[in-house]
Order: structure tokens, then C-alpha cells, then sequence
């Protein structure tokens, strides 16, 4: 059993392929390893994990993010259905600054997204009843929590899907303007 990470378009974002052993009785995955993760949490560790059904497809959860120095790596996955995964670089010094990439991840290919401090991560539901599996390295802190609006002209994210049921809390969201400089520690 593997965890193979690839980098992606965005810096420190990085995308963990896991193998996965299957027979005539199903499947068996391993979904975290401390050891095989090492190289990518440094010093941090996994002080909390959350799960999140979401129900209708097109609806999207995000984009969210939490301020210095309550910042926080995530990695996530979907554990049932298929989502539309996206990470904004909100990063004041990143090569790659209000960048945009998104993956599908899903309970088929068993995808992690490996989410660097300082940027935003929400997704697109594209299959009903799908749930995602989030473990952080911070703790969730009310007062530090942030967000970029899913709709965002200085970003451009393109949905796959007419986007539906957003959050209170996303819909209120303001836009990037230029007076944004980043996110810095």
C-alpha cells in the first residue's frame, strides 16, 4: 500500500494518489499514514478531522480559508460520490497568487488534495449524496475564519455545473479587489 504525491500547477498544492488493494470480497485503501506523509506535514500534525455530506448536485461548499496564524493545512478526500475540487492561492509571496486549480476527486479514484497554508479550498458537488473527508492542522477558529466569493470575477473558476444551495455564510462572501495584497504569516 502507497501514497504517491504530484505537484500541481500550484505551489505547495500537491495532489496524493493512494493504491488500493482489491479482491472478489471488494476493496481495501489506506487513507492516511503518518510515516508515508511525513515528508509533506514537516513538523505539523492532524489535530482534527471533519466529514461533510452534501446532498444536491451543483451545490458548492467555499471557498474558505482561515487567517494567519490560525492558518491550516488541509488534506482532503471524498469518500462517497464525486466533487469538483478547488484551491485558490491566496498566498501574498506565492509564484502562483490568486491561481486557481481544481481536481475530481471521488470515492472511485481516491484522490487526496494536500491544501498548503494560505489558501482558500471549496468544491462543486457533482454527484448526489456525496461526502468529503477533511483533516487539518489547526484547529477551527471562528475568529479567523475567511472566504472568497465561489463567483469571484478576479478568478474566473469556472463550475462545472450551474452552481446551487450555497451557505448563507458563502453568499455573503466580497469579492477580491485590488486593495486584496495576500495572505501572509
Amino acid at each position: 500500500m502507497g501514497l504517491t504525491a504530484s505537484a500541481t500547477p500550484i505551489d505547495g498544492l500537491l495532489r496524493v494518489d493512494c493504491d488500493s488493494y482489491r479482491d472478489e470480497r471488494g476493496a481495501f485503501t489506506r487513507l492516511f499514514c503518518a510515516s508515508e506523509l511525513a515528508p509533506l506535514l514537516g513538523e505539523r500534525r492532524i489535530v482534527q478531522i471533519n466529514q461533510s455530506l452534501t446532498r444536491q448536485a451543483g451545490a458548492v461548499r467555499g471557498l474558505h480559508f482561515q487567517h494567519f496564524p490560525h492558518a491550516e493545512m488541509k488534506l482532503v478526500r471524498c469518500i462517497r460520490g464525486k466533487v469538483w475540487d478547488v484551491v485558490v492561492d491566496l498566498r501574498r509571496d506565492s509564484t502562483t497568487f490568486l491561481r486557481w486549480h481544481a481536481e475530481v476527486l471521488s470515492a472511485e479514484n481516491q484522490r487526496l488534495l494536500v491544501i498548503p497554508e494560505g489558501c482558500a479550498h471549496g468544491f462543486q458537488v457533482l454527484e448526489e449524496d456525496s461526502e468529503m473527508l477533511y483533516l487539518h492542522t489547526e484547529f477551527y477558529c471562528p475568529n479567523a475564519e475567511g472566504g472568497v466569493c465561489h463567483d469571484d470575477p478576479a478568478l474566473a473558476i469556472t463550475w462545472p455545473l450551474p452552481v446551487r444551495d450555497l451557505s448563507k455564510r458563502d453568499r455573503q462572501h466580497a469579492p477580491i479587489t485590488l486593495a486584496f495584497n495576500g495572505l501572509a504569516p
